[in-house]
């Protein structure tokens, strides 16, 4: 049954990368393809088809809670892999009593469990990172986001299976990618503190081995067979395509945990060597309706769109507020959907705009009473922008 849903989904991937490859030159103002996948007609905004990158439509993005696959950001550093459920294998090894590789049917034989969570890649809105200083890396704006609900085996189980060893401090995870960079090849990779992997709370484990995603099997752009799902945290801890655990005492040396995904402000050897790696998701929103430049009348108009509360367990969104007058008065805005750990909710707010409004502003605050920061510090890789949202208007 895997393998035929499989081979449907690598058929269908193949006609779209037909449709992407056609369409360029049909570029958007901001330079990129506009590919249409579905039947609905839903678009995703390519930045890349080689490695596939690709973020939705903002007014698509909320049109619903759970974000169906269709709309769902893809995130990829290498090649797609072309992979057989019923050849596949997971492996664990390390600081384990007894070490394991085990097949999809033997996965399934662990209780399942399933968890609802958002997962948001670190670089979501660079692109406004490189409007105060050029930033090299996929030119996300607000769409590197999405909410699934995400079905499998807890990470904790497994572990309790295998037996830990007392020096035991951190789970690395390694991919089936192929990642070419600076002349090497090598598997895209992450790794959590062995307390997040055993962090299992009622409403959510602490990691998920997952084989579906929204009650179907795993995509090829999302990671099919299977893939780690790290509620809380950014989406490169969450690896795709997942072949092989390894149970260590230290952070994985993987480039993508060593030298990457970091908050640096130059980026040299010796900075990216002292700082840790990034791991919670940060407080965050976003306007999604209007889009910018959206031309409105003076008077009251809609305005939807998402809130992120950061990845600390417990933590959820209080408010969500809006401004059409630079700040100076706010509205709060109705939350739409539930309200939870490690996962985004809707909003939406009725707000009067006037001749002399030029922009819309958002900002959350948590139930921890923390706020999104007016403006946030630039660094070298455009990582975890946060600010209040602006959008451009025009009355």
């Amino acid at each position: 049954m895997l393998n035929q849903e499989f081979n449907a989904l690598r058929d269908r991937r193949k006609f779209m990368q037909q449709m992407a490859a056609g369409a360029v030159g049909l570029l958007s103002m901001t330079g990129w393809n506009q590919v249409l996948r579905g039947a609905d007609d839903r678009r995703l905004l390519v930045h890349s088809n080689a490695p596939m990158n690709a973020e939705p439509l903002l007014p698509d993005l909320v049109k619903s809670w759970v974000t169906p696959v269709d709309s769902f950001f893809i995130r990829s550093h290498g090649n797609t892999p072309d992979l057989k459920a019923d050849s596949f294998r997971l492996s664990i090894e390390g600081l384990v009593e007894k070490p394991l590789t085990l097949s999809l049917a033997e996965l399934g034989q662990f209780q399942q469990h399933s968890v609802t969570a958002t997962l948001t890649c670190a670089g979501n809105r660079r692109s406004e990172h490189s409007r105060i200083k050029a930033i090299k890396g996929v030119q996300w704006r607000e769409g590197a986001i999405g909410n699934a609900k995400w079905s499998g085996i807890r990470l904790s189980d497994l572990l309790k299976k295998v037996g830990l060893r007392d020096s035991a401090k951190h789970v690395w995870f390694e991919g089936l990618d192929t990642v070419e960079d600076g002349g090497k090849s090598f598997a895209f990779g992450g790794s959590i503190p062995l307390e997040k992997a055993l962090s299992d709370r009622e409403i959510s484990p602490g990691a998920l081995l997952a084989t579906t995603m929204n009650d179907k099997p795993l995509t090829a752009d999302h990671g099919f067979p299977l893939r780690s799902v790290v509620p809380g945290y950014i989406g490169a801890r969450s690896v795709k395509w997942l072949s092989k655990i390894v149970v260590s005492d230290r952070p994985s040396p993987n480039h993508f945990v060593a030298d990457v995904y970091k908050l640096v402000d130059t980026g040299d050897l010796l900075e990216v060597a002292e700082n840790a790696p990034i791991y919670r998701m940060p407080l965050n929103a976003a306007i999604c309706t209007p889009t910018a430049d959206a031309t409105l009348k003076a008077g009251r108009t809609a305005v939807t769109g998402y809130a992120l509360p950061p990845g600390v367990p417990g933590v959820s969104i209080r408010k969500v507020e809006v401004s059409a007058d630079s700040g100076r008065s706010w509205t709060e805005a109705k939350l739409t959907t539930p309200a939870s750990e490690f996962c985004w909710q809707m909003w939406s707010a009725e707000i009067a705009v006037t001749s002399e409004t030029k922009e819309l502003i958002v900002r959350a605050t948590d139930s921890r009473g923390d706020s999104q920061p007016e403006t946030v510090r630039w660094n070298a890789k455009g990582y975890l922008y946060n600010a209040w949202h602006r959008v451009p208007v025009q009355i």
